[in-house]
């Protein structure tokens, strides 16, 4: 009778080991899962704020580089050691409501005296206009008419004068209270679309 007490009782310190291991189990299981969130989650968030900003284009001011509903990657980290270049496509805070990104084309550098004339400009008196240059703007959606000047631009230090592509029809510096975009409202330089479908391709 003895005997069979003490099975029971070994019986009982089995099941409960048992239950313990279980229970044990699960949560490092429910840890596990939460860890992977989490580091998931953190990686997003470097991602998105240090990393990659996404952008998209409502409308037609940069056709046909982009056009209207794409949505792009811009890399946060291109300008880090290096300052946007002419031609280069940036995503940034747009002066006049800086709650608002927009996305347009470098076209005058910090320190440059940019005139616009007939659809034509000029960068620091040059004769020679820059779709005429070593940068020809074959970016253009199409024979530029409106708005095509005079204008006269003086970027400021540490600023830049942006342009849309579709010059016809571009809400850009030409209309803007404040002309220019600082170096400090650059979120990145526009890389890749991403969606939709058709569209998908490196910016250039």
């Amino acid at each position: 009778m003895e005997a069979k007490r003490q099975d029971i009782g070994m019986d009982i310190d089995e099941n409960k080991k048992e239950e313990t291991q279980k229970s044990t189990s699960a949560v490092r299981e429910i840890l596990s899962w939460v860890l992977t969130f989490a580091l998931a989650i953190g990686a997003a968030f470097l991602i998105k704020n240090y990393l990659i900003i996404n952008a998209d284009v409502p409308t037609g001011s940069m056709e046909n580089t982009i056009m209207p509903g794409d949505r792009l990657i811009g890399n946060r980290l291109a300008f880090l050691k290096d300052t946007p270049e002419r031609g280069d496509v940036v995503i940034f805070h747009y002066p006049d409501d800086e709650e608002e990104l927009y996305v347009k084309r470098v076209i005058g550098l910090p320190g440059e005296v940019v005139e616009i004339k007939d659809g034509k400009v000029y960068i620091d008196g040059s004769p020679t206009p820059l779709d005429d240059s070593f940068i020809p703007e074959d970016y253009l959606k199409e024979e530029w008419t409106v708005a095509t000047g005079p204008y006269l631009f003086e970027v400021p230090d540490d600023c830049y004068l942006v342009l849309g592509d579709n010059r016809n029809d571009s809400w850009d510096a030409r209309y803007w209270d404040n002309k220019y975009v600082s170096i400090d409202k650059i979120l990145g330089k526009g890389e890749v679309i991403y969606w939709p479908l058709q569209d998908i391709g490196k910016i250039r």
